[in-house]
């Protein structure tokens, strides 16, 4: 399963960005996705997780602001992104997990509170000044 991001740039605080991660193929119906972020130095966090059954969830820094979406005509995952701030800089991930089913909470646990996911993308770069 290969992941590939796109849709980074730079922006000025208050504007959008949305990135896409393709996912190469869906290899069970039963999945998790995410997105996630690291700036130079700093560990990795969860920003926004989808799973196959539709539930979303968000960190606490993005509610509101952040949308996970995707389109499975296009195996595609987005991730919009408004009122970017200049602490939204750093590096965004997709992340991708496959599995025969997936319970409630698991997404949840595996993006937003540091759990294993299996398959990457490479990052897509979004800078934010102010």
């Amino acid at each position: 399963v290969q992941l590939v991001e796109s849709g980074g740039g730079s922006v000025q605080t208050g504007g959008s960005l949305r990135l896409s991660c393709v996912v190469s193929e869906y290899t069970t119906n039963s999945y998790c996705m995410g997105w996630f972020r690291q700036a130079p130095g700093k560990g990795r966090e969860g920003v926004a997780a989808l799973d196959s059954d539709g539930r979303r969830n968000y960190a606490d820094s993005v509610k509101g602001r952040f949308t996970i979406s995707q389109d499975s005509a296009k195996n595609t995952l987005y991730l919009q992104m408004n009122s970017l701030k200049p602490e939204d800089t750093p590096m965004y991930y997709c992340a991708a997990d496959f599995l025969a089913r997936v319970p409630g909470g698991y997404c949840y646990t595996a993006v937003l509170e540091g759990g294993d996911i299996n398959h990457w993308g490479q990052g897509t770069q979004v800078t934010v000044s102010s």
